[in-house]
């Protein structure tokens, strides 16, 4: 992928600390931890590539954020008019399901929480579904999970836009469950009121995916 260059995602030996980020950056919980790998996960410094059904074209001039479901009203945004919403940015862990965790990543974008003020949700809401332009891709996680402050809809990663492999242009970033709750290729999101089981989840994957907890698989599969 990279030639015989340098690959520019490569982590040092040390990651970066929380203590280190600048004022205003939105710290992860778990990245205080004294022991920041959840069980029977290995430390990665490059940051792998993991998909389904690979990497969608998905054209800038047409892309569509639309939040659906159990809201007063339906709500789209177009590229430009996302990329306008207030920031933050999130220091953060990431762990996946196949036992790597990549340590200290800097995400920006527009978190959960804005999203939300932007909508009257209505109360019976209690799950959401996220949805990916990678050919219907889906998963579930319950609001109060999505909602949680380290949680955002990222751009941008350790400085630089995302690229296409990683999720780009918009990638939901949910730290605290494993990482395909952290949706590639975002293009929108459903309010529901009962759990439903997301791609992953229909084959078996947990319905929440706590990685402290090794939530990797549905008991009743």
């Amino acid at each position: 992928m990279f030639g015989f260059g340098k690959d520019p995602k490569l982590q040092a030996e040390e990651p970066p600390k929380p203590q280190e980020q600048s004022e205003g950056t939105i710290i992860s919980p778990d990245t205080y931890r004294e022991e920041r790998i959840p069980p029977r996960q290995s430390r990665t410094k490059k940051w792998p590539v993991l998909d389904a059904s690979g990497t969608p074209y998905i054209d800038k001039a047409n892309w569509k954020f639309s939040i659906v479901g159990l809201v007063e009203e339906p709500l789209e945004w177009t590229w430009a008019e996302f990329k306008a919403l207030p920031r933050v940015q999130v220091f953060a862990d990431m762990h996946c399901v196949t036992r790597w965790s990549r340590l200290s990543n800097l995400w920006e974008g527009v978190s959960t929480r804005e999203v939300l003020s932007r909508l009257k949700v209505k109360p019976n809401a209690q799950y959401v579904m996220v949805y990916g332009y990678d050919r219907g891709w889906s998963t579930n996680m319950p609001l109060e999970e999505f909602l949680k402050e380290d949680c955002l809809f990222a751009d941008i990663h350790d400085g630089e836009p995302i690229d296409d492999e990683h999720g780009g242009p918009l990638r939901l970033v949910i730290p605290s469950l494993y990482a395909w709750k952290s949706a590639k290729w975002v293009r929108g999101i459903e309010f529901i009121e009962q759990d439903r089981a997301g791609f992953w989840e229909r084959g078996g994957y947990h319905m929440l995916g706590d990685p402290w907890r090794e939530q990797r698989f549905r008991e009743d599969w």
